[in-house]
């Protein structure tokens, strides 16, 4: 009992409060900025708007590899500050930017480079009008990718002190800039996607700055003192990328078996890919309280894990998913009943409409008791070490079930754009037993991360 009085609480109520609302609200923005783009694209034609669906779909398998490298880095420095080791959490910290800045000039290189060519080979023979201005906003988000991984760094090492203003600021200036950005550059000087695109890199140059001023203040725990520091050094490196690699395949692999999704949904023509387009948007409105949740538990669980405590891992995991399943259900109850109005609001045509509403309403029923078990209880695990466990149970789900059942839901069933969405539906309710199991036998808390 002694014992149990004299235990360390490493958050209080509060403290988890000043670390979820940031959270919040910053997935709220984020959201945000691709509804604005959704929208304002939309007024210019179908065309355009199903382009820029595509191409955030190909910039979404990139962001989330660079969130899974950053989630390597936030796992380990939360550790480091569990066993209260400054030393080694300043240095992982520094290597954090080095990694994900190597890694983000390459793909930026890369895709300048082969921007045509890749478009084709993902998504095969679209229309011209549409590949056009696809490549046009592939470009200049590729501009972007280093700014974008300076920020996942910034964002990652603040969130891990408990400090998730720093990076809500910047998206709040970051989407302001956005949607002044669209206004102006769309509506006033009818620079259609190319508009939205470069609004797009206006936003997300001013988020990288702002994280790395505050990153540079001398009362920062993570400051880096001299370029030196920022020297590839593969001891420190190794922990990130034991947490990161795996991460990143899992979450390149999910998104490479989204895109031949994605691909089967460009066959059925314009109107189904404007459709998937918004309800690919709106779905994000919904994910938001399960998103910020998986963001939140890292540096809680890592902290836990770190000074050894696993009960208190446990137990602030099982408080993180209830606010995660209470936020989805009322979020997607909202969802619901607004999707009509919703729909009718981005200029769809009416069997464009009918689709959006049809897979929107599917989604948020299914979302409601899997969401949170498919993908904020593998954020769980990850912080504890036990990111090859469901790396491989989220492949094998992703290829087996929404891959498989979508392809003969729409080739041999003839289910058209529903039938792609049901296959995600399946997919997630394996990977919620899967990793449900995982997480009350324990094994995730037996790893060694640093």
């Amino acid at each position: 009992m002694e014992q149990d009085e004299k235990r360390e609480v490493f958050y209080t109520k509060q403290q988890l409060a000043r670390l979820i609302w940031p959270l919040l609200l910053e997935q709220f923005l984020a959201v945000t900025m691709g509804l604005a783009d959704t929208f304002m694209v939309s007024s210019v034609s179908e065309a355009a708007v199903s382009s820029v669906s595509l191409v955030d779909t190909l910039n979404v398998l990139i962001f989330q590899i660079l969130s899974a490298l950053a989630s390597g880095g936030a796992v380990v420095v939360s550790q480091y500050m569990g066993q209260k080791n400054y030393k080694q959490m300043k240095k992982c910290s520094a290597q954090l930017y080095s990694v994900l800045l190597i890694s983000t000039g390459v793909t930026m290189i890369a895709a300048v480079i082969g921007s045509r060519g890749i478009l084709r080979f993902i998504f095969g023979s679209i229309d011209d009008q549409v590949m056009g201005n696809a490549q046009i906003y592939f470009l200049i988000s590729a501009v972007s990718y280093p700014f974008m991984g300076a920020y996942s760094a910034g964002a990652a090492l603040f969130r891990a002190q408990g400090n998730s203003k720093v990076s809500m600021k910047a998206s709040l200036v970051m989407n302001v800039i956005n949607i002044f950005g669209n206004a102006m550059l769309i509506y006033g000087l009818r620079m259609g996607v190319t508009g939205a695109a470069v609004a797009t890199l206006a936003g997300r140059i001013f988020s990288a700055i702002w994280v790395m001023m505050q990153q540079q203040k001398a009362d920062n725990p993570y400051r880096i003192e001299k370029l030196s520091d920022l020297r590839p050094e593969m001891r420190q490196i190794r922990p990130i990328l034991v947490i990161g690699v795996p991460s990143g395949l899992e979450n390149g692999m999910f998104q490479i078996g989204k895109l031949c999704v994605s691909s089967l949904t460009a066959t059925l023509g314009t109107s189904a890919i404007a459709a998937n387009a918004v309800a690919n948007t709106v779905a994000t409105v919904a994910n938001i309280p399960g998103n910020t949740i998986g963001l939140a538990v890292i540096p809680v669980i890592g902290r836990c894990l770190g000074a050894g405590d696993k009960e208190q891992a446990k137990r602030y995991a099982k408080l993180l998913m209830n606010i995660a399943f209470v936020g989805l259900a009322v979020m997607n109850l909202a969802v619901y009943v607004s999707i009509p109005a919703v729909a009718q609001a981005y200029h769809l045509t009416e069997a464009a409409k009918g689709m959006c509403i049809d897979v929107i309403q599917l989604f948020c029923i299914f979302s409601i008791f899997f969401w949170a078990l498919s993908f904020a209880l593998p954020q769980v695990l990850r912080s504890g070490g036990d990111a090859k466990y469901t790396m491989s149970v989220s492949i094998l789900s992703m290829w087996i079930f929404r891959v498989v059942l979508s392809y003969f839901f729409v080739l041999q069933m003839d289910m058209g754009l529903i039938g792609v969405w049901l296959g995600m539906c399946i997919d997630w309710i394996c990977r919620s037993i899967f990793f449900s199991i995982r997480f009350f036998n324990g094994k995730w808390m037996e790893h060694k991360v640093i």
